[in-house]
């Protein structure tokens, strides 16, 4: 059988609330979103994956923030009383002018969400006051993903496609794949651009072959 040409189109990523699959790893971080604006500083943390950005995101859009990453600071142009999402804190050392930007930025007050891999308080920081700051922040964790949540983003991101998949298939993703929410984004993309390359659906039989090109 002849495949079918696939455009390689980027299946657009959504960061609505309701796109984001909640579950005991992430649910007290989630609750800290939705609390908003009952609070004003806050801090997530977690591994790369978790689903820190896409939380920002939520927040972002609800509070009216900007998003930036922490390495911007610097250079950045930012409004007095502007809402704020600053990315990656403790992903590389920030330099005094960051870290300046960012202590004026917690000292105002306001609307301020920071995301970071580790708690505030193991963030770096040369500036002494700064680091007094970080450990007074208050924090919510994301920890790495289940198998209950993959699942469920797997089942999620399938139906997302209008792609009705086995349990089966969902179950052989999940135990073979890295354990990551990009991972399995970028599988699921994988698999339906080869089901309608040959115009079949997604099956147990697609997906083993497909982890075996991959090396999973």
């Amino acid at each position: 059988m002849t495949a079918q040409l696939v455009l390689p189109l980027e299946w657009p990523f959504r960061y609505a609330r309701e796109d984001f699959v909640v579950g005991p790893p992430n649910a007290e971080a989630v609750g800290l979103i939705d609390a908003w604006p009952r609070w004003s500083a806050a801090t997530l943390y977690g591994p790369s994956g978790s689903g820190k950005t896409h939380l920002a995101h939520v927040w972002a859009e609800r509070a009216g923030a900007r998003l930036l990453e922490a390495q911007a600071l610097a250079a950045a142009s930012i409004a007095p009383g502007e809402a704020l999402a600053v990315e990656n804190v403790d992903a590389a050392p920030l330099g005094r002018e960051a870290e300046s930007v960012l202590f004026a930025l917690i000292e105002r007050g306001g609307a301020l969400l920071l995301t970071g891999l580790q708690p505030p308080s193991a963030w770096p920081a040369a500036l002494p006051d700064l680091a007094s700051r970080f450990r007074a922040l208050t924090a919510f964790p994301l920890w790495a993903p289940n198998d209950e949540l993959l699942e469920a983003l797997a089942r999620k991101l399938f139906a997302d496609r209008q792609l009705a998949v086995p349990e089966t298939v969902v179950t052989q993703m999940i135990r073979s794949l890295e354990r990551s929410p990009a991972a399995i984004r970028d599988f699921v993309a994988r698999a339906d651009a080869a089901a309608l390359a040959r115009k079949s659906a997604v099956t147990p039989a697609l997906i083993r072959e497909l982890l075996a090109q991959s090396g999973s």
